[in-house]
């Protein structure tokens, strides 16, 4: 199982985490796309050495279009060496047109379409198609030696076949081992990728931890496809899914997921930066 973590470092320089991230040993950092929030583009581009996989998880599909998505992409692949993971999703609702005012149908549909363009892009290939959601005639010009691999953030069935049948694997966030091993990976194609996002903290109050995550996520219970991801794994709520605790808790629980069958863990650090720092190397002491 590689390890990696997000660069969300409240105001730390770019620079100060991928060097702790380096001197740890971990496998990757990944960049994601929050409303107000910085290009996670531009943020992996600002990256010199360090891991060996830079990845976005996610990158909203509704905002992009495909030729711009694969445009952006084969740009950070070509200029940071082939060290792109490109993650990408239908994001919900309450961003794509609470915030930004687009339509949000159909998303396990407009998704497959969207990787149906985009794919081929990727690969260099002259793409022609016309579908419900997209009508392209396009060739991208960035030569880069290997397509970045693509993930998608799919938690529900028909955004699992979806992976399953366009993409090299999945990112799933608020679940547990459980969850994976039962509900993800039976849905996805033999040897997928299954990276999963996990907020984690070695802490002497592990219950003062998950209280701070349901007070400040609350939002994750009014959002769909995290609420049913959520019941699917028979959890109350976002706090559920923290790993918390002491260093031997930590580790036990975490290596739960490398036993579901999890290829990549995102390790999301909390508390105060010394606290991050601490659970950080923990967390790089994990048998992989």
């Amino acid at each position: 199982m590689r390890i990696g973590t997000h660069l969300a470092g409240g105001g730390v320089p770019l620079g100060e985490l991928q060097d702790e991230a380096a001197a740890r040993g971990l496998d990757s950092l990944w960049a994601n796309q929050q409303p107000g929030g910085m290009d996670p583009f531009g943020v992996l581009l600002a990256l010199g050495d360090g891991p060996a996989e830079l990845g976005t998880a996610i990158v909203p599909t509704y905002p992009q279009h495909p030729v711009v998505m694969a445009t952006s992409a084969l740009t950070v692949q070509s200029l940071t060496g082939g060290r792109l993971t490109l993650g990408i999703g239908p994001s919900h609702a309450t961003f794509i047109t609470g915030q930004l005012g687009l339509p949000y149908a159909s998303p396990a549909r407009h998704t497959r379409e969207y990787l149906e363009v985009l794919r081929p892009l990727l690969r260099g290939e002259h793409v022609k198609y016309a579908g419900d959601f997209f009508t392209v005639d396009a060739q991208l010009a960035i030569d880069v030696t290997t397509p970045p691999p693509v993930l998608v953030s799919a938690l529900g069935p028909r955004m699992l076949e979806v992976a399953r049948d366009l993409a090299d694997g999945t990112i799933a966030v608020w679940t547990r081992p459980a969850t994976v091993a039962g509900y993800l990976i039976p849905r996805l194609a033999e040897g997928a990728r299954v990276v999963a996002a996990v907020m984690t903290s070695v802490s002497s109050d592990p219950d003062g931890v998950r209280e701070a995550i349901a007070r400040d996520y609350g939002i994750i219970n009014d959002l769909p496809a995290y609420r049913a991801m959520l019941d699917r794994g028979g959890l109350s709520g976002p706090a559920d899914t923290v790993v918390a605790g002491d260093e031997a808790t930590v580790l036990r629980e975490l290596a739960e997921y490398r036993d579901a069958g999890v290829t990549d863990l995102i390790v999301t650090p909390l508390g105060s930066r010394a606290e991050q720092g601490r659970t950080l190397d923990v967390v790089a002491q994990l048998d992989r």
